[in-house]
């Protein structure tokens, strides 16, 4: 998640295991191997050509099907256009106005006799191949024999038991484990049930099905990574991206809660310092430093000197309306009218790139680092050989610095396996799709808005792509407890007046979230499932 973006956040304590697949998709008391389909030829799985996928397409996937420098887009309603390039069946187009299937309503299932044999039938077909004719499922599967016919019998069976009820997760994940076997036949049979149940402005875990659903369309056309690129250059006007992101920050209290939590471990770092120098590794608005340094002017004895580092990709100056001079402007605005002595210097460039040179250290000056939700799209070690994860923090111990604070999503999809990598995916963003609805009336014009451009692009990414072109990464802030130890940090337990703050900030909200403090660390949840963490740490 980027903070330019108000991408947002979840996951468990520590190094939790990430939920099993398996659960989701088959009946719980069946350890059997995955099953596979195979092509006529002998072949594991048969592939889908390009205009077979395109009749899944809800977000415009398959502008990245084809023409890689197409675009995804939405009407300002929020339903897909579509591309000038390609023809869609007119249903397939989700609009406000149409829910696709409600999983309450049960709307997935055929509406009569004939439909619901025929949908069977393919059911059959897609798990055990076109030579089903005259299939007993009852027969086999109470013969008492465990041969591969009765396993596919039985799986047969509750998928059909799970269309019946309308279980949108279930088939989410049904249909990314068919993709993870490359079993195609039960691929595009799920996809044809999903495509029916998933919708951008339906129930929170609707919305997110059909963002989901776009990354399993992505990940098979292997259009991912252009998507990603698509959602992010192709963005709305400045103006009302920025528009987006605010409400974002307002309904919902992960950032403000990141910002609060690392502000007050500076602050209680800094308070006897007379020259501080904070480098934030993304500065994004530059919205964070707005109070701490009317908390710092307001220091018994005087405010010190603030110097600030900003460091930000180039590409992130659309979102800001225009590059990092807005940011230092607009702080040393703030600074002046708070008569605090303040100096700005700009990084434009990638956390990969950063060196040294590039903080701009001056002799004498108490140094304060940022980390917030920017480190999980550093690589590391499952990537490549170049690991700029352990990098930057090793960089970062070689100034001494006073603190150092990280703020990051509670989830683990850096280097898990795809299937329980979407599982984990799914759990994580629903927790938020579900804040969202509360903070903001499904009726909103502007919701869809807020979730595909603030929420979508990361999802898509998650789950659409691999190697150097995942780069939303997630880690549990067990693992990164592991990474600052190894690099030589020691961690500063956040301050009993941080934890008020928070509880304080809270009580503005739904009283679902939730605040829990552990090993010195603050975790900011969702009914009790975390969803973004806080954390200090010291030389």
């Amino acid at each position: 998640m980027q903070r330019n973006q108000q991408h947002k956040i979840t996951g468990k304590y520590f190094d939790q295991p990430v939920q099993e697949l398996e659960s989701y998709c088959w009946p719980p008391n069946q350890s059997l191997d995955p099953y596979q389909s195979c092509s006529d030829d002998g072949s594991n799985g048969v592939h889908h050509s390009v205009q077979n996928l395109e009749q899944y397409c809800t977000l415009e996937s398959s502008s990245g099907l084809q023409n890689s420098s197409s675009t995804a887009s939405f009407s300002p309603d929020g339903s897909p256009v579509s591309q000038p390039n390609y023809s869609y069946p007119s249903d397939l187009h989700h609009s406000p106005d149409n829910t696709y299937g409600s999983p309450l309503s049960g709307s997935c299932v055929a509406d009569n006799d004939h439909d619901l044999k025929h949908m069977i039938r393919q059911l059959e077909t897609a798990m055990l191949g076109t030579d089903s004719d005259n299939f007993d499922i009852h027969a086999i599967s109470t013969s008492g024999g465990t041969t591969e016919v009765s396993i596919k019998a039985e799986r047969l069976k509750y998928m059909m038991e799970v269309i019946a009820r309308g279980d949108l997760k279930e088939l989410l994940c049904a249909c990314a484990k068919a993709i993870d076997n490359d079993d195609m036949y039960m691929t595009e049979f799920l996809m044809t049930q999903l495509r029916q149940m998933v919708s951008v402005s339906g129930e929170p875990m609707q919305r997110l099905g059909a963002y989901m659903f776009e990354g399993l369309v992505a990940r098979l056309a292997s259009s991912g990574s252009s998507i990603y690129k698509a959602l992010r250059c192709k963005e709305p006007a400045s103006a009302d991206l920025l528009s987006y992101m605010h409400i974002l920050y307002e309904i919902c209290p992960y950032f403000k809660f990141g910002h609060m939590s690392a502000n007050g471990a500076i602050a209680e770092a800094m308070k006897e310092e007379s020259r501080v120098h904070i480098i934030d590794f993304q500065i994004a608005q530059g919205s964070q430093w707005l109070t701490l340094i009317h908390a710092l002017s307001a220091r018994p004895g005087g405010p010190p000197s603030i110097h600030i580092t900003g460091i930000d990709d180039p590409t992130s100056a659309y979102s800001r309306g225009g590059g990092l001079e807005i940011v230092g402007q607009r702080l040393c605005k703030v600074a002046e009218l708070c008569k605090v002595p303040f100096e700005f210097q700009a990084a434009a460039i990638s956390g990969t790139e950063v060196q040294l040179e590039n903080l701009g250290i001056q002799p004498g000056e108490a140094i304060a680092v940022n980390f917030a939700m920017m480190l999980h799209h550093m690589p590391d070690e499952s990537v490549g050989t170049r690991n700029h994860r352990d990098r930057l923090l090793r960089l970062v111990k070689s100034l001494s610095p006073k603190v150092v604070t990280l703020v990051e999503q509670e989830a683990n999809t850096n280097a898990a396996p795809f299937a329980p990598r979407f599982v984990e995916t799914m759990n994580h963003y629903l927790a938020i799709f579900e804040s969202i609805d509360v903070g903001l009336p499904r009726e909103h014009k502007e919701r869809i808005n807020v979730e595909q451009h603030c929420l979508a692009r990361e999802i898509v990414n998650i789950i659409a792509c691999e190697g150097p072109e995942r780069v939303e990464r997630h880690e549990l802030l067990g693992k990164w407890r592991s990474r600052f130890i190894m690099a030589g940090f020691t961690p500063s337990p956040l301050s009993s007046f941080v934890n008020a703050t928070i509880k304080t900030l809270l009580q503005s909200y739904c009283d679902k979230y939730t605040l829990e403090e552990t090993d010195g660390a603050l975790y900011l949840g969702w009914m009790n499932r975390p969803i973004i963490a806080s954390c200090a740490w010291r030389c």
